[in-house]
């Protein structure tokens, strides 16, 4: 009798975590789901005040040029307002590419040596100390940049702006490093020792295996890591709000003074009127921002899926 009691609560209590965690699960989606609609259904108003045009830019009257000029800028508070997304775009990837190629090459590094070279006591050492990056607030991140990196910059590469897209960069690479070092070397650890044993029977020497047999192996989780690393970089936003200078900027120069997509939000929605045409255009910003987020995100998973699927074949 005692037995079936025990089993019985045993059965419920299981029921009751599965039930709990499957309504952890639909919460999670719900709310991600209602963020969704509250946040384009405040962007598409936007097309009801402006024309969608004026999201690329805007003809305008230039004083110097004596006629009408096209200008792609964002100029919220003007006589004509301009919300052009071109300088946005341009200066969140000129921030956001950079700092994914710098924490790529420096997370790869870290993640071969995590996984393949390190002592198991260096490991339990470094990698910790290495993950432990994901806890300085950015916003702390921001200020080394801004007092003292950008003016190390500045007198190393003599730029014009001392505040710029390459400082907002190096900031955004530290905060991305973490994400890409532990995917990367899970990554590299899922990799069968099987295949590292056939490498080394071959004759292969320990750096060749590395990288003639495990980072090939591993390619997908090391995709998946710096795809979520730029997704990451995207969404970054006290560092290139501090450190980037914040001019809408449309330009190529990795040295220039750039506003980030994120950086304009932070900067104009506390004092925007609500329910006007320059906050819908904010709200639009957010929706951009969520979209190429969410299929970064979306793409990454993708691949490191296959890649689970692969190693388990």
């Amino acid at each position: 009798m005692r037995h079936r009691l025990t089993k019985k609560s045993g059965n419920f209590s299981e029921w009751l975590i599965q039930k709990l965690l499957l309504l952890a699960g639909i919460s999670s989606m719900l709310i991600m789901a209602l963020i969704f609609v509250f946040l384009f259904k405040e962007a598409v108003r936007f097309f009801f005040t402006a024309n969608p045009f004026d999201l690329i830019g805007k003809w305008v009257y230039d004083d110097w040029e004596g006629h009408y000029v096209f200008k792609m800028m964002w100029q919220s508070i003007s006589e004509v307002p301009k919300y052009s997304l071109i300088p946005l775009i341009c200066g969140s990837l000129l921030v956001a590419f950079p700092a994914t190629v710098i924490a790529g090459v420096l997370g790869l590094g870290c993640a071969i040596y995590l996984s393949e070279l390190a002592p198991s006591k260096v490991r339990e050492i470094l990698k910790p100390t290495l993950e432990l990056l994901a806890g300085i607030p950015s916003v702390v991140i921001g200020f080394v940049m801004l007092a003292f990196i950008a003016t190390f910059i500045q007198n190393t590469f003599h730029t014009k702006f001392r505040l710029n897209a390459f400082v907002g960069a190096c900031g955004v690479a530290l905060a991305v490093l973490p994400i890409m070092i532990t995917i990367a070397e899970d990554a590299m650890r899922a990799v069968p020792k099987d295949l590292r044993d056939a490498s080394y029977a071959l004759g292969a020497t320990k750096w060749q295996t590395v990288w003639g047999t495990v980072v090939p192996a591993a390619v997908s989780g090391i995709s998946a890591a710096i795809i979520l690393g730029f997704g990451r970089a995207l969404g970054e936003t006290m560092i290139v709000l501090m450190a980037t200078g914040n001019a809408a900027l449309v330009t190529g120069n990795i040295f220039s003074s750039v506003r980030t997509m994120t950086a304009n939000i932070a900067a104009e929605l506390g004092s925007v009127a609500q329910g006007s045409e320059h906050y819908y255009a904010l709200f639009l910003v957010g929706a951009v921002l969520f979209t190429f987020t969410f299929v970064l995100n979306l793409v990454s998973e993708i691949v490191l899926n296959k890649m689970r699927q692969k190693l388990r074949m």
